[in-house]
């Protein structure tokens, strides 16, 4: 009986360092929040509103390829064919906070990433512990390179390829803003935390649920999918496709490394 007391109390000794895990982490989410909420004209003239101007950076490195290249030439433009609109009272408000509290995350996730690994490290090896500035840095790098990669290529890619698609010369592209951020939001966001997928292998092939032979037996499918997203979101030109691609297959390439060293690191150990 003292025994069962002793493993409950310590699954809620467990539960209790998770609980303070996740307040810390919120608590440094609302101080980035904070920070983006005094910079918010910065952000949303400049950052968000970015894509939206046709002599963003990426359209007009695009049009020289374009133009080099004798391809598509949907990005040599000097405005995109839509406005933006706020239908709701609290719209822009609500924008406001959200797109703050976004900002926030994205500050705060080296922190974030520094709460979780203190929280996973009791079931790591003394010499695994000891690389935690490595993991750190190379996790941070990941995800905000994740996180440029998503702005200044798949989201301009996206708007533009959506504000120029038209089913009949009778619709007016008027966007609700709710949209348009969110889909900068989102797609920015979603690419950072695709970009730590190395970092997702290593854990779970230290946990014996992915291998290297296994990523290796799909490496064909993963590809395919890789594709279908790569000419989901890009104009139908093979230079923009092969652009959005590569980083994704060559993350999926790393992480077969990644499965591969820590199946190694763990025969070593036992």
């Amino acid at each position: 009986m003292a025994k069962k007391n002793q493993r409950e109390m310590s699954f809620l000794d467990h539960l209790e360092v998770l609980r303070w895990v996740l307040i810390r982490s919120t608590i440094a989410i609302l101080i980035g929040a904070t920070v983006a909420y005094n910079f918010s004209d910065f952000i949303f003239d400049v950052i968000i509103f970015g894509p939206k101007d046709g002599n963003f950076i990426t359209y007009r490195w695009f049009c020289e390829l374009a133009t080099q290249y004798d391809l598509d030439k949907s990005f040599c433009l000097e405005e995109l064919p839509f406005q933006l609109q706020n239908r709701t009272m609290e719209g822009q408000f609500s924008m406001l906070i959200w797109t703050s509290i976004t900002a926030g995350f994205i500050i705060s996730f080296p922190f974030i990433l520094w709460e979780l690994w203190k929280f996973v490290s009791p079931a790591l090896y003394e010499k695994e512990k000891k690389n935690i500035k490595y993991f750190i840095a190379i996790a941070s790098f990941l995800f905000f390179l994740g996180v440029a990669f998503g702005y200044f290529i798949l989201t301009p890619l996206s708007i533009n390829f959506l504000a120029n698609l038209t089913i009949s010369t009778q619709v007016e592209n008027q966007i609700d803003i709710d949209s348009y951020i969110g889909l900068v939001k989102t797609t920015s966001l979603a690419t950072g935390l695709v970009f730590e997928l190395p970092i997702v292998i290593f854990f779970l092939a230290k946990m014996g649920l992915v291998t290297a032979k296994f990523l290796r037996d799909y490496r064909r499918y993963a590809i395919v999918i890789i594709l279908i997203i790569a000419a989901i979101v890009t104009p139908p030109d093979v230079i923009s496709q092969i652009i959005v691609t590569i980083p994704l297959w060559i993350l999926y390439e790393v992480s077969i490394f990644i499965a591969l060293f820590v199946s190694k690191k763990d025969k070593q150990t036992t």
